[in-house]
């Protein structure tokens, strides 16, 4: 009886270690598939998005055309190296992620989802209101987010922040400016909720305002170099 105890604990034992070898075994795998990744020699729509976004952001100066070359590559290692990534010219998760293109699982699709919102708003709040104080980088920030749930604009902070001449940022080249940290805990307070431009969907700075028409929205508050109105 003894000796048949021993044999079921041995083999109990000898079961756990060949489960957990063969999890250790296949972790690299299991990591590889669920890691979607495009490198030099890639090609199709995914890397044409790449392309796409890289040349609207200045990044990439070749043809749109759906094959990770060198050019891309070197595109993709600059983008990395202005915005804290490894700058090894492959786009796995993280660089698509900033990029705000899809990974390709769905746990960490809604994942980037949200990052992608983070990182394109710090972006945005970096490129219009460093240096100003930060409940008016705050106030940029919502002003993006308040505008998703106005029906007058696009209901996506991508869409948004990226629509035609709305902001000077995308327009100058200032939202690919290295990233600083209060851009970030600014951009994760508005997505958390805080909102102290009270409702706003325009802000502007008088002393730099080009057009007429933004006089001409009620005025809210003003917060540092910025006008928030209505």
């Amino acid at each position: 009886m003894i000796k048949k105890y021993k044999r079921s604990i041995v083999l109990c034992l000898v079961l756990l270690m060949a489960y957990f070898s063969m999890n250790v075994w296949l972790l690299p795998y299991n990591n590889a598939v669920k890691a979607v990744t495009y490198r030099y020699g890639s090609s199709g729509s995914v890397v044409t998005q790449i392309q796409t976004k890289l040349k609207n952001w200045g990044y990439y100066k070749g043809s749109v055309d759906g094959s990770y070359g060198y050019v891309t590559y070197l595109a993709v290692k600059s983008f990395q190296s202005n915005n804290g990534l490894s700058a090894d010219g492959i786009c796995g998760n993280a660089t698509l992620v900033a990029l705000g293109l899809p990974t390709g699982t769905t746990a960490t699709q809604r994942y980037s989802n949200n990052s992608q919102d983070l990182v394109l708003l710090s972006r945005l709040i970096n490129g219009e209101a460093r240096g100003e104080p930060y409940q008016g980088q705050v106030a940029v920030g919502a002003v993006v987010l308040n505008r998703t749930r106005d029906p007058r604009f696009p209901s996506t902070v991508a869409g948004v922040i990226y629509a035609p001449g709305a902001f000077t940022a995308t327009v100058d080249g200032q939202i690919d400016a290295n990233i600083e940290q209060s851009s970030i805990n600014a951009a994760r307070d508005a997505l958390n909720g805080w909102d102290p431009s009270g409702g706003a969907v325009y802000y502007f700075n008088p002393a730099t305002a080009t057009s007429a028409w933004i006089w001409s929205r009620p005025l809210i508050k003003i917060i540092g170099h910025h006008r928030f109105c209505r």
